[in-house]
């Protein structure tokens, strides 16, 4: 039985790049294969163990709300926090989570689709008091879209740099996290004009040499920021969506013309 069952998700952000597919919708609500995404990641994290679920939420929070009390998830505790600066970086959505969450928990971003498999493997490493352990994807022959994937190089299982332009890499960010409350202190010493990413928190733990790196293998995910990685996943985890996947191909079409 996993140890960890509080689960913090970040879906406060705007979703520019995928706007094209959400319209006014915020993007955690933009659906794959026929359910909204954040909708896929409660589910999913829930099968793998999660008992309890706080979600970060800022652009367009109402329409997320009232999806909420429709009642599909009634069943899995949820909680919400309001992040009106969802405009900065996703390390400031994070932070709104201190002092809320005081216990280990799963981080998992509102927009990367991964396995039941996966999160329930994450949740059953053992982390020491103060650390932070990441799932990393060594296949970065594989990834669709590396240029805007965020790198990890490790030595050993120890993690010692992350950012989307570190120039030696050997593996590359999945989104899933497991962390103790030790993430709000790293966050909140990288603020910066109020703002900071989680990369910026995940490098002082890398310093510190807690930051480990634990390898999906095999296990499928995908982060969905634009109408091509949507199209993408729906083709990994499942049949595409007709009109997604005619939107994709015809954008990939254009670049290779």
């Amino acid at each position: 039985m996993s140890r960890v069952k509080n689960c913090l998700i970040l879906a406060a952000g705007n979703g520019t790049r995928i706007r094209s597919v959400s319209g006014a919708r915020p993007k955690p609500l933009v659906e794959f294969r026929g359910k909204p995404l954040l909708e896929h990641i409660v589910t999913t994290a829930h099968r793998a163990g999660v008992e309890r679920f706080t979600i970060v939420v800022g652009y367009r929070s109402d329409l997320i709300r009232a999806w909420f009390a429709q009642g599909r998830l009634s069943d899995i505790p949820v909680r919400f926090i309001e992040n009106r600066d969802y405009h900065k970086q996703n390390g400031v959505s994070a932070l709104k989570a201190k002092g809320v969450i005081e216990n280990d928990f799963l981080l998992l971003m509102a927009d990367h689709i991964f396995e039941t498999s996966t999160a329930r493997l994450l949740l059953d490493q053992p982390i020491a008091p103060g650390n932070v352990i990441l799932a990393v994807d060594s296949r970065i022959d594989r990834v669709f879209d590396l240029d805007d994937a965020t790198k990890v190089r490790r030595r050993g299982s120890q993690i010692i740099d992350i950012g989307k332009d570190i120039p030696h890499y050997d593996a590359l960010d999945t989104g899933m996290f497991l962390c103790t409350p030790a993430l709000f202190d790293a966050l909140d010493a990288s603020l910066r004009n109020d703002d900071c990413s989680l990369s910026d928190g995940m490098r002082r733990f890398a310093a510190g040499q807690r930051f480990q790196a634990f390898d999906i293998g095999d296990a499928e995910w995908q982060d969905v920021d634009t109408p091509e990685a949507l199209a993408h996943a729906e083709a990994c985890f499942g049949l595409p969506h007709p009109a997604v996947y005619s939107q994709a191909h015809g954008a990939e079409a254009h670049l290779r013309a």
